[in-house]
């Protein structure tokens, strides 16, 4: 019985703080809260004594969460003592193992390597894709399920794991790495070449550059200026001769909202970015600023309606900034700020929405309840059935996968052709490249003063590939008003991913 009473106080700690942070602190309502949590213990000890059969405690406490949060959006969840570690862990992009990810085979049952994470233990190993893995310590792992192999992969952070591997060639190899917090890379180029670095460039002639952006961790925007402006031994696509940008933000599901203004920081000098305003939450003005602002270059954002949060952000306020052209489809429509509360009393923590943002011309993205107008609208609608869209995604999977050295025979090949191509199964990045080769002739020829001829090398186009042609270019969205008045720069709360990152990462 002493237990249940617990329990009960405990969830009814909960919803005190709940009801602490949603309503006002006047003495006649906080008498209010304390009758409704009365209310609340008294109902418990009714059922707990007189319900028909036993009733798991747990059961009830989480139905009692889950009956408020039902009345909520989506995205606004209560986070236990024992998963915060794991919650936070995702927000930001990391997890504990060694970096790999995997697949099992559904005919022969093996479990295959898809890809090491980049500088993950595994990498450092010589983990390859296309790697079988045999055991783990020693021990056999045939006819495992992946959940049970990854179990015995995973493991307290600076302790040993030895994979046996089969590499493509068929040689087999004992690889020992120690576990590790792996960051999983969200910033990437359009493919691997064969030394395994990024390849920046989806056309060469002329210098398309591309990146894919698959989820706004802590470090986002950082990695993207590097890719532009260079970092190490790499001197950054700007240095090498970019004459226009594609970013991807297809299948992404957002993340961190200061990345976000940050990147947008990056190609805008003045004007806003975006604003937030939440019910007990002053509206926010984030505008950006001259210092750190990268030359002017063609760019062109491509989205679907996979791209949420702060993705949408992006893609939205370039495009309201007359910054970016936005290919693709109309996106998801997450357009809400989660903040993270914690319980007092190490209760756990609270993920819960506080405001929504607006793009710069003022538009809500969000997707309401019977909404039927949402998320960011492309200037150029290419639309992608499901088919095509699975293959683009296997496509960019492939891409990025790290492959064993290719053996060398006879004279050296180059890393690199002359011309890269998108792949042809996607049309949307089809598009884009041919859509900026027409900004970059004419970007050309508004800089030397005359009329300049299209590159030599044009990508090819497939038979289902339609050009971009003039008058297929129908906006559907204002540009934003050039007169916005000035505003704080205070950096509002921190957006959260709508998805997790892919469970397979070990």
């Amino acid at each position: 019985m002493m237990n249940r009473e617990k329990m009960a106080w405990m969830v009814s700690v909960l919803l005190i703080a709940l009801l602490a942070f949603h309503l006002p602190g006047s003495m006649a309502q906080r008498e209010s809260d304390y009758g409704f949590v009365r209310r609340l213990v008294d109902i418990h000890r009714q059922i707990a004594n007189n319900y028909v059969e036993d009733i798991d405690d747990q059961r009830l406490e989480q139905g009692a969460l889950e009956g408020m949060f039902g009345q909520l959006d989506p995205f606004s969840m209560y986070v236990p003592p024992a998963r915060q570690q794991e919650f936070d862990r995702m927000l930001d992009g990391s997890f504990e193992g060694v970096g790999i990810q995997l697949n099992q085979d559904e005919k022969t049952k093996e479990i295959e390597v898809i890809t090491p994470i980049e500088g993950s233990p595994a990498f450092k190993a010589g983990v390859y894709a296309g790697d079988i893995i045999l055991k783990v310590n020693n021990e056999s792992i045939a006819g495992m399920s992946i959940l049970d192999v990854t179990k015995r992969i995973k493991g307290k952070v600076n302790t040993p794991v030895t994979l046996r591997v089969r590499h493509t060639t068929g040689d087999e190899a004992d690889l020992t790495m120690n576990r590790e917090e792996i960051i999983v890379g969200t910033v990437k180029g359009f493919k691997r070449k064969a030394d395994n670095d990024w390849d920046w460039y989806v056309a060469q002639d002329p210098k398309i550059g591309y990146i894919r952006i698959t989820q706004f961790t802590p470090d986002t925007a950082e990695r993207v200026s590097e890719a532009l402006s260079g970092k190490g031994g790499w001197k950054g696509m700007l240095a090498d001769g970019m004459k226009g940008l594609i970013i991807d933000l297809r299948f992404d599901p957002g993340g961190r909202l200061d990345q976000a203004v940050k990147l947008v920081d990056l190609f805008v000098e003045k004007g806003v970015i975006v604003s937030t305003k939440g019910r007990n939450r002053p509206e926010n003005i984030i505008t950006a600023t001259e210092a750190g602002t990268l030359p002017y270059f063609p760019m062109i954002v491509l989205v679907n309606e996979h791209s949420a949060s702060a993705s949408e952000i992006v893609a939205g306020s370039l495009m309201d900034n007359q910054r970016a052209l936005v290919i693709g489809e109309r996106t998801y429509g997450k357009g809400s700020v989660q903040e993270l509360i914690n319980l007092d009393g190490n209760q756990g923590e609270l993920k819960l929405t506080v405001a929504y943002y607006y793009l710069p011309s003022g538009r809500l993205v969000h997707r309401k309840k019977d909404a039927t107008d949402w998320g960011v609208q492309p200037q150029i609608a290419v639309p992608m059935d499901e088919a095509t869209e699975k293959k683009v995604m296997q496509e960019l999977d492939q891409h990025e996968r790290f492959l064993p050295p290719v053996p060398k025979r006879g004279a050296t090949q180059p890393t690199t052709g002359t011309t890269t191509q998108p792949a042809s199964s996607d049309t949307q990045l089809q598009r884009a490249v041919e859509t900026m080769i027409g900004l970059i002739v004419m970007q050309t020829a508004k800089t030397t003063g005359g009329p300049t001829a299209p590159p030599d090398r044009a990508p090819s186009r497939t038979a289902n590939q339609v050009p971009a042609a003039p008058d297929t270019m129908n906006p559907t969205s204002k540009p934003a008003p050039t007169t916005k008045p000035a505003a704080p720069t205070a950096r509002p709360a921190t957006t959260r991913p709508t998805a997790a990152p892919a469970p397979l990462n070990k």
